[in-house]
């Protein structure tokens, strides 16, 4: 039996800014539905991903910007870093480590991200 991850939930405060910057970088809006004046669902896809995240009104409880250790892995990491960059994100250096190279960027929330190159595998 499979267990496929297919969507992790963001808390964020702004729905519309948080749609406007993941879609900034290169996400795809899938899905965006205002349900009642209390529930708004929006889905977000990274390219080349099978796993999306939701954000939006009334999905989750936690608080905006509480997520920590999101991880996306690309094929080229200084592509990765000068996309994010070009598209106005406070992204960091590129940390070269044993074990892969990474750059760190929070979303307009505080939420916070990791993007993986691995060269060795």
């Amino acid at each position: 039996m499979d267990f496929k991850l297919e969507l992790v939930i963001i808390p964020v405060s702004d729905v519309d800014r948080a749609k406007d910057f993941y879609t900034k970088i290169g996400f795809n809006a899938d899905h965006d539905q205002v349900v009642s004046e209390d529930i708004r669902f929006v889905q977000l896809t990274p390219p080349g991903s099978a796993c999306s995240i939701a954000i939006g009104k009334g999905i989750t409880d936690a608080e905006p910007g509480t997520v920590k250790g999101l991880q996306v892995v690309v094929d080229d990491i200084e592509r990765a870093h000068d996309h994010l960059a070009d598209a106005g994100v406070d992204v960091s250096d590129i940390d070269v480590q044993d074990w892969g190279h990474f750059v760190y960027f929070d979303d307009p929330d505080g939420n916070k991200w990791a993007v993986q190159y691995m060269p060795y595998k």
